[in-house]
């Protein structure tokens, strides 16, 4: 931490899963990375009072309250952290930015590209005050994957011509396990395509460097109904699985595949990348490696080289331990939050953005269109923020 850094009021909304690692990363962003703003856990926001009070006291939060508009209306609140469902992120962020605060709200950005148009431009208009905002895609800052952006950007690869991208679970594969809100539409918007789905679509863009023009895809739900609170049966209302292909503004070809029913794999979030000259490839299953193929190497050990992403000279390791100590999935978030900060600091536009958001949901949107209409091929459009 910079030496004399000004404090940061933090205010996060929803405390579940997302809300523990953010929570984790906001306690140490500080004590591990040279920020010049440290943060204050000033209030965690939960709708269930008890339920808030146990998360606060466990993850470190000075206060909770009930309303979210109450606590964007704090004098104390500098930033606002969104880790609830879809259905309430653009309410929240938008008001939050209107009120002058920064946020980071997860991903998705939104349920509907509407959604996600109007907190686009919302975030455009803070921007130009100075007010930041930045959308969670916590992927982008694994080392490894950071490094592979590094090598295509630096001409490694040679001119892109494949990626193949897949995010694969297994959590729903239990055809009785109860009924979840990912599972409605109305509060996640969508299945595996949104959930992990849309990871895919920014790592694929984030390591290319290119957007994603167009899509042709097909989803499906394998268990329609499921145990409810109360006992009785209730529709799923979302995807179970998508899987779609795609091309890249440079004319790359890309296929997704995004499930919660690959039994077997937990947390597979895998891309492979091929070009002119090279290939690389990243499981998050093993998120210290990036293989690596030099096209420019031949003779009878020329082949994919592993390289163990834990050195202090790549992406973020530095901060951390001595090299070949594993990172984890919560060191995504501190190095989420360490960017933000210093963009924030700096009077920088942080990134992902939520244009970058924006883009995402667009791509989702269009996979869900061409798969109602028998898999016809979409252009996606990408509008103005």
């Amino acid at each position: 931490m910079t030496e004399g850094a000004q404090s940061l009021g933090i205010a996060m909304i929803g405390h579940s899963f997302m809300g523990a690692v953010h929570s984790q990363a906001w306690r140490n962003v500080h004590r591990f990375f040279d920020v010049p703003l440290t943060p204050r856990m000033v209030v965690l926001g939960g709708r269930d009072e008890q339920r808030a009070k146990v998360a606060a006291d466990r993850f470190g939060w000075d206060s909770v309250a009930t309303d979210w508009r109450a606590i964007i209306e704090r004098d104390d609140v500098d930033l606002v952290d969104i880790c609830t469902p879809g259905d309430t992120h653009a309410e929240i962020a938008i008001a939050a930015l209107e009120a002058g605060k920064h946020v980071l709200c997860e991903k998705p950005l939104a349920n509907t590209v509407a959604e996600a148009q109007r907190m686009a431009e919302a975030a455009a208009r803070a921007d130009a005050k100075g007010v930041r905002s930045m959308v969670a895609f916590n992927y982008r800052r694994v080392p490894a994957l950071a490094l592979a952006r590094k090598l295509v950007a630096e001409g490694r690869l040679g001119q892109l011509r494949h990626v193949r991208a897949v995010y694969l679970q297994d959590w729903l594969s239990d055809e009785t396990s109860p009924m979840t809100w990912r599972l409605r539409k109305e509060q996640a918007g969508s299945g595996s395509l949104g959930d992990i789905g849309a990871h895919i679509v920014d790592a694929t863009q984030f390591v290319t460097g290119e957007v994603i023009t167009g899509v042709a895809g097909l989803t499906e739900t394998f268990v329609r109904s499921r145990p409810g609170e109360n006992g009785a049966s209730e529709s799923v209302t979302v995807d179970d699985c998508a899987v779609f292909h795609g091309r890249l503004s440079s004319g790359a070809i890309a296929t997704f595949e995004a499930t919660r029913y690959a039994l077997g794999r937990k947390n597979a979030m895998r891309i492979e990348v091929n070009g002119s000259r090279g290939s690389l490839a990243f499981d998050f299953e093993s998120m210290n490696e990036l293989w690596f193929y030099d096209g420019d190497e031949s003779g009878e050990t020329a082949g994919f080289r592993r390289i163990v992403a834990t050195e202090p000279d790549h992406p973020y390791v530095g901060a951390w331990w001595p090299p070949g100590h594993g990172l984890g999935y919560e060191h995504t978030f501190t190095h989420e939050i360490a960017d933000l900060l210093r963009a924030i600091g700096s009077g920088q536009s942080p990134e992902p953005s939520f244009a970058d958001g924006l883009r995402v949901q667009q791509v989702l949107e269009a996979v869900e269109d061409s798969a109602s209409e028998a898999s016809r091929w979409k252009q996606v459009e990408v509008s103005p923020t």
